[in-house]
């Protein structure tokens, strides 16, 4: 694994206690890791919590930083990792917000918010309502994979890095936690045709590097 001098100097002096090097090494994962948290979380309050908790738990874990994967696979575990033990925590699962999925540039397809269209408009909210509690009710571990690929747009092997799970296993819970939001669509929509062609099934063209 290939890791830039300067990286690698950064990273030996955040490991030392140095704040500003952390800063500086951090900089560039911040908002990422933020937007990870949202999407997961689908609540800006818990979001907030878990990145200040993932910037915490990485700058207390960088002294043990070896190298086995890059520094952002690294990060983006630790984050993942952050935003399950909270909602496990919790007695409720917080409900998704929309609002917080396309502030970061994910929306269904197909949406509007034109409402001088009446017909166009109630379809739209009904995709929002429909995903909204799909993706609400599925189980966390499955939700987190589907996040990491269909809506943050990592690579299968780069979700199994994150997630620490064989390949195989990564591609299988993406597909049930797919096809359980197909189900949940259509037993509350009744209507699968409203998401278009892409939408529902793997969310392609909305899905960011």
């Amino acid at each position: 694994m290939h890791v830039e001098p300067a990286e690698r100097d950064l990273i030996a002096l955040a490991a030392t206690g140095d704040s500003q090097a952390f800063e500086r090494l951090i900089a560039p994962y911040e908002k990422r890791l933020y937007a990870l948290c949202l999407r997961i979380c689908a609540n800006r309050e818990d979001a907030l919590d878990c990145a200040q908790e993932v910037m915490l738990r990485i700058w207390r874990s960088i002294p043990k930083y070896r190298f086995q994967a890059s520094l952002s696979t690294w990060c983006y575990r630790i984050a993942t990792n952050t935003c399950l033990d909270l909602l496990r925590k919790q007695k409720f699962r917080p409900s998704v917000s929309l609002d917080a999925l396309t502030e970061d540039g994910f929306a269904p397809a197909n949406e509007t918010e034109d409402k001088s269209d009446p017909q166009a408009y109630s379809e739209a909210d009904a995709r929002k309502r429909a995903l909204e509690e799909g993706i609400a009710s599925l189980p966390l571990d499955m939700r987190a994979a589907l996040v990491l690929r269909d809506i943050q747009g990592f690579s299968y092997e780069e979700i199994a890095d994150i997630l620490t799970l064989p390949i195989g296993t990564v591609k299988s819970r993406i597909n049930r936690s797919r096809e359980k939001l197909r189900q949940s669509i259509m037993e509350k929509s009744g209507n699968l045709e409203l998401f278009g062609n892409a939408s529902v099934q793997s969310y392609e063209g909305r899905r960011q590097a």
